[in-house]
This record gives C-alpha cells, sequence and structure tokens, in this order.
C-alpha cells in the first residue's frame, strides 16, 4: 500500500512560473549550466546549480556553494517569487510533446515506502553523486526536483484527473523546447481524500527516472529521524517529492551507444565475428532506427548495418532479455571488450532525443562505432522492477523530462 500524501507546495507565481521551470540540474554540465543561465536569472538551475554563480575556479562542492543556493531560495520567496500554499493539495502537472500528451500527480510519497521497496527501482545508484543532492537538500531544507514515479493504471485516479482537468489551470506555457506545461491545484477536501485512498491501494510505485534524486531524500530524512529531538514520524522529512503517471502514458526512448574503437578488430574481422551471433544486413546510407525487439542499427565507416540478434541468443529472463542486455553480452563485451559498461571509458551513450544524425557525427569525430537501439518498454521496466533485478547502465530515457521549480516541499530543519 502507497502512501502518497498532499502537501503544501512552494511554487512560482503564475506569472513567472515559465521563467522560473527549468530543466533538471543533471542534464547540463558545469559549462552548460553556466552558459544556461545568462541572462534567465529566475530560472531555478541558478538554484539547483548553484556553482553557476561562483568563478568557474571555485569547488562545485564547496559549502559557500550549497549555502548560495539557500540564500537565493530564501530571497525569492521573501520576495514573492514563489508562494506557498496555505493547505495540503495535490497538483496535476501535465506534458505535451509532440502531440503527445501525459498527466502526472505531484505529492509526496513516504521514505519508508523506498525503504521497504513498495517505491521500486530499476537502477543502482553512484554515493558520489548521491552525495551533491544530500548537500543540497539538507542545506536548503528542501526537494526541488521531483522524482519521475509511475504506477500501473488505477481507474480511480485516472476519473479524478480527468475531471479536475476540466477546470482552468494556474499554469499553462510553452518551453523553449516546445514543450506544453500544464498545472493544476487539487485542493478539494474530496478529491484529496480519493487521491489519498486511491494510492492506498495501489501495490507499488516505480521509480522511472531519478533515482540518486530518491536515494538522496531518503538518505536526508533517515538522517533527520536520526537527530530530530522529537521524532513521530509525521515531520515533512519522512516524504519526497515526486510526480506519479500512470504507466500507459508514458514513452521511453532510445539509448543508443557509441564506441572508440573496434579492440583490434580490422572492419572485415569484425564484420565476420559479429555474424556468429547477429545476421548482418549492409544498409547503406539510410540510419537504421530497429523496428522490433532483437534489431539494431549499426554505423559504421559511413555506412549502417541492420543487425538482428539469432533466436538463441535472447531470453525470457527479464534482464537478460533487454535489447540492451543483448547487445552488451554478445556484442560490446566479448567482441570489443566492454566488460563493464559504467566505468568503461571506449563507450558513450546517446539520448534517442538526440537523433540518429548524433551517432553519424560523433563516428565523424572521435567514435569508431555507434549502435541505434530499439527502446526498452515500460512493461520490461515493470517487470525488472518487480523481480527485484537492475537494468545495465543506460537503459531508459523519458522525454519530455519534468521541470524543476514548479513545486518544491520544504523539510523541516
Amino acid at each position: 500500500m502507497a502512501n502518497v500524501k498532499p502537501f503544501k507546495a512552494i511554487r512560482p507565481s503564475s506569472a513567472l512560473a515559465a521563467q522560473v521551470a527549468a530543466l533538471p540540474y543533471d542534464v547540463y554540465n558545469r559549462e552548460e549550466a553556466a552558459e544556461k543561465v545568462k541572462g534567465h536569472p529566475l530560472s531555478f538551475l541558478n538554484i539547483d546549480r548553484p556553482e553557476t554563480q561562483f568563478d568557474p575556479s571555485m569547488d562545485m562542492y564547496a559549502d559557500c556553494v550549497y549555502e548560495k543556493a539557500k540564500e537565493m531560495l530564501d530571497r525569492e520567496i521573501a520576495e514573492g517569487i514563489f508562494v506557498q500554499d496555505e493547505q495540503k493539495c495535490y497538483y496535476l502537472y501535465e506534458l505535451t510533446m509532440n502531440g503527445r500528451t501525459q498527466t502526472g500527480i505531484t505529492a509526496c510519497v513516504s521514505i519508508d515506502d523506498y525503504l521497504h521497496q513498495v517505491v521500486k527501482k530499476h537502477e543502482d545508484t553512484r554515493a558520489e553523486k548521491e552525495q551533491d543532492r544530500i548537500r543540497h537538500v539538507d542545506v536548503c531544507s528542501a526537494q526541488t526536483g521531483p522524482i519521475f514515479l509511475t504506477y500501473r493504471t488505477n481507474p480511480i485516479l485516472s476519473y479524478i484527473v480527468c475531471h479536475v482537468k476540466e477546470e482552468s489551470p494556474v499554469y499553462d506555457f510553452e518551453a523553449e523546447d516546445g514543450i506544453r506545461h500544464r498545472v493544476w491545484i487539487v485542493g478539494d477536501d474530496l478529491a484529496v481524500a480519493a487521491i489519498e485512498k486511491a494510492f492506498a491501494a495501489v501495490d507499488a510505485l516505480y521509480i522511472a527516472d531519478g533515482h540518486h534524486r530518491a536515494a538522496s531524500a531518503f538518505k536526508v530524512g533517515m538522517k533527520r529521524r536520526r537527530t530530530h529531538p522529537a521524532y513521530n514520524g509525521t515531520e515533512e522529512f519522512n516524504y519526497f517529492l515526486a510526480v506519479l503517471f500512470p504507466e500507459e502514458e508514458l514513452k521511453i526512448m532510445d539509448y543508443n551507444r557509441l564506441v572508440k574503437n573496434l579492440n583490434g578488430w580490422s572492419k572485415e574481422d569484425f564484420l565476420e565475428r559479429i555474424r556468429r551471433d547477429f545476421t548482418v544486413e549492409h544498409v547503406g546510407k539510410e540510419a537504421v532506427s530497429p523496428s522490433k525487439k532483437g534489431e539494431f542499427g549499426m554505423y559504421l565507416d559511413h555506412d549502417w548495418y541492420r543487425l538482428n540478434v539469432h533466436p538463441d541468443k535472447t531470453s525470457e529472463d527479464p534482464v537478460d532479455g533487454l535489447d540492451v542486455s543483448i547487445l552488451q553480452m554478445n556484442l560490446l563485451d566479448p567482441v570489443l571488450g566492454i566488460e563493464d559498461p559504467r566505468t568503461d571509458e571506449n563507450i558513450e551513450f546517446v539520448g534517442g532525443i538526440r537523433g540518429l544524425g548524433e551517432l553519424e557525427k560523433r563516428c565523424h569525430e572521435d567514435m569508431v562505432v555507434a549502435f541505434s537501439m530499439y527502446p526498452t518498454s515500460i512493461r520490461e521496466l515493470l517487470a525488472v522492477a518487480d523481480a527485484g533485478r537492475l537494468m545495465p547502465p543506460k537503459s531508459t530515457w523519458f522525454e519530455p523530462k519534468l521541470r524543476s521549480g514548479l513545486f518544491i516541499h520544504q523539510i523541516e530543519k
């Protein structure tokens, strides 16, 4: 049973929402973030990446950097750029990209559900990546980036969402990338009670995106439990900020692979070697976007190839049967020598949002071979999580991305 509660969001005033909303902190490197905030003083990226307020020589993990984030957030709240709702509410968050719409319920989810695996994950996390967000949440005493969760379709929640969306939204704007964002406040007592009750009947929630943010929020909450003088379980630090979407509305994009060298193989010997496990069709200049599971595109020496894995190399196992696993176990590791894609410097990953032209471009610059992937399905993600397993790295790329700054969950000090 999922504990999903309403909260008093700190959010931008309606007139400023479009200026505040920013892509998540982790889609930019340091140089990109610094460039992105120029001329955009209200962008939440300034607070999410506070090192942008300092000279590039400043250690981006210095104490003063996190203190700067808190200073900016507190100041903007005091100036009325952000407001806080007086009662606990849920919020509907709709994103429309290329004509496809998905609507999530913004709420707070219990860290105990994370602890006891009611909230299920499909990716591992790295302690060094967690540490930055742990410090950001702890110093700001606020969760500023929502975790992207999904759940199996619930007819009661679907009905409530449709009913609320008949009203006028509090936010309605199109971001510079063409994605439309709309938000509704759900403050009616009956609707709030119905949403909370409906989620209580949901057996499991799944992290779609934001594993490091979830782990960081959990660890800050557990830290505060240990140090809180009168802890009773109701404090806001016992919950983390999330947007929850029904699984049928989500779309996972391809997450493609780039490799720097052929591990000593000549082109001819490489092609002959991979024919042991794949059929290899020379396509030519037309980019290959796989149309089914077990099919891969390969760009090598200015030409595209279509690969199809031999049937005896497929698997019914929820992890081994993933296309990313099939490519890893039958080509990347045994042929190209990439044993651990998490740490191997010879492999890079490119989200499908960049298009297959990006693979060609990189192969003309600093890479040798690229592989286009058939996207992992949301049902495959749920199956892996239900089995208590983890996917290989870079298995899923979700679009559109949730904007930071539209909802802030303040936790007690």
